[in-house]
């Protein structure tokens, strides 16, 4: 089925979005972080800042360097030629679906009308992708949830989650690594700390990694957890899709 074009958007005089769908979709997503790396390599002097989403990428620039009009042309000649999205980082990340830890899980298999153990396999045996970040620092959308876990949200908010949650609702998923009331449910929670705002990198994951989340009893998961406080890598790499590296 042909799409549409991208439309380009204004949004006020320092930013423009070209939207490629409007909906989430695996073909925008994709579309999205190729001209995301595009104009990351054509390093345009007057951006400011590239915001991925699931659908769309926010350009925000310096309308006293770069003009829309030079921007909005350098963009269509960019989707003119059309690039590959990079390949994806991909991580093992330890998740705990123990019901001492995951404080949703119950609830949330009732829901769906299956058991807590059928839970954790499917969110345990998905492949995400990191879709992108919003709503609150360091809160990593991902896409890639299985649709038997497809849950509406809360009518009303639950109370506050811990941080490194990963909660679902309306059919994504969601590394939530500060402490927030939420209309999500609460599935699992990693050890790992995916966001440090004191390292220079202060996100664990950029957008388009791969993740795989990869059961751990309670017990481990408190080892984890205290080996992650002091900083210590809890996650590791994968040399292919669902595959442990050596």
């Amino acid at each position: 089925m042909t799409r549409p074009p991208p439309r380009l958007l204004a949004a006020g005089d320092r930013g423009l979005v070209v939207e490629f769908a409007d909906r989430i979709d695996p073909r925008a997503e994709a579309e999205v972080r190729a001209l995301d790396a595009a104009l990351t390599r054509a390093a345009l002097p007057g951006i400011d800042e590239l915001v991925p989403t699931y659908r769309s990428l926010l350009i925000l620039f310096d309308p006293e360097r770069l003009s829309a009009i030079a921007l909005e042309a350098s963009v269509r000649d960019l989707l003119g030629h059309p690039h590959a999205p990079p390949p994806p980082r991909r991580w093992i990340v330890p998740a705990c679906y123990d019901p001492a830890v995951a404080e949703d899980i119950a609830e949330a298999a009732a829901r769906l009308e299956i058991t807590p153990e059928r839970l954790a396999a499917a969110h345990a045996g998905a492949t995400f992708h990191v879709a992108m970040y919003g709503f609150a620092p360091g809160y990593a959308y991902l896409s890639g949830c299985p649709a038997e876990l497809a849950i509406p949200r809360r009518a009303t908010p639950r109370g506050i989650v811990p941080a490194n949650s990963l909660l679902i609702a309306g059919g994504q998923a969601l590394v939530a690594p500060v402490p927030m009331p939420t209309g999500w449910y609460m599935v699992a929670r990693t050890p790992a700390r995916t966001l440090d705002l004191a390292a220079p990198a202060p996100f664990l994951f950029d957008v388009g990694d791969e993740i795989r989340f990869e059961p751990i009893d309670a017990a481990a998961f408190a080892d984890l957890d205290a080996r992650a406080a002091t900083g210590e890598p809890v996650i590791r790499a994968a040399t292919t899709a669902g595959g442990p590296s050596a």
